[in-house]
């Protein structure tokens, strides 16, 4: 490897590893951080345990917004606005309003995801995470409850690994999963985050989940916590994957401290990146 590319490489491990360094004072362990060139597939990171497969939880909003676009329930950025019903999830304050795609994505709202698959149907939905080869395709739900068209992703049957999260925004950035233009457009847009240095456009979701016990009950100890999305400029793209796991209670959900602690370090890998790019 030439001097300047092994260079380049040291110093996104470097800030990986900062990166894992600033999680573990905040009480949880990186498991894995993963980086990739979106168009080639060629990894600049792997960090950790990157095969394992957790709950996607919230990042799982992305598929959601794909299925939903592509079959054509969510329309654009504000509608449908979706009013909150009684008996929906609500442990957050913020979902007990009216929503819609963007602030379902903004504040991660459950029964806005479970409206879309609902209005898709066990069928369809089946079909659409086997065409996106989204981890290990199981949406069947917990055992005997039947409940996988809207608990799937939730700490049940759904599983991915941050490398498998890769490969998906791969198809997304390269635009293969078979929807829409669309639908990709829109998805870009609910989940664009503020720029980041250097004129790169970043999007993503976090995603915040518990592992679950022999006895079905979860260990709210040990969340786990996504952060997941791709960056681009120009022709350039990379796709990421943040996964985190507490070694004790938090108040803060695992999926932003995740996602704040790799937005610290996104510019700094993006830059080293470019510099990978321009000496090839």
């Amino acid at each position: 490897m030439p001097c300047f590319q092994r260079a380049v490489l040291m110093r996104i491990a470097l800030l990986v590893t900062l990166g894992t360094v600033i999680a573990a004072n905040a009480h949880a362990a990186i498991v894995c951080t993963a980086i990739a060139d979106a168009v080639s597939g060629l990894l600049r990171t792997q960090e950790g345990t990157c095969d394992m497969r957790v709950t996607p939880a919230s990042t799982f909003k992305i598929a959601i917004g794909l299925m939903g676009y592509d079959s054509g329930y969510l329309i654009d950025e504000h509608s449908p606005r979706l009013p909150f019903l009684k008996g929906d999830p609500d442990w957050n304050p913020l979902w007990r309003q009216s929503t819609d795609p963007t602030s379902w994505i903004k504040n991660s709202v459950v029964w806005y995801s479970q409206r879309v698959t609902r209005h898709l149907g066990e069928l369809r939905f089946q079909q659409y995470v086997t065409r996106f080869r989204y981890g290990n395709e199981d949406v069947s739900g917990d055992p005997g409850q039947r409940n996988g068209l809207t608990h799937a992703w939730l700490g049940s049957s759904l599983q991915i690994s941050p490398l498998e999260q890769l490969q998906f925004l791969e198809q997304i950035v390269q635009r293969r999963l078979g929807v829409t233009a669309r639908a990709y457009d829109m998805v870009g847009r609910i989940t664009r985050i503020a720029p980041a240095a250097g004129g790169w456009e970043v999007h993503g979701k976090t995603g915040t989940g518990f592992p679950v016990l022999l006895d079905r009950s979860t260990d709210e100890d040990h969340a786990f916590g996504w952060f997941v999305g791709w960056a681009s400029k120009g022709s350039r793209s990379v796709v990421f994957a943040r996964l985190i796991q507490d070694t004790e209670a938090e108040s803060t959900p695992a999926g932003l401290r995740a996602r704040d602690a790799f937005m610290k370090e996104l510019p700094g890998i993006l830059e080293a990146s470019e510099a990978h790019d321009g000496n090839r």
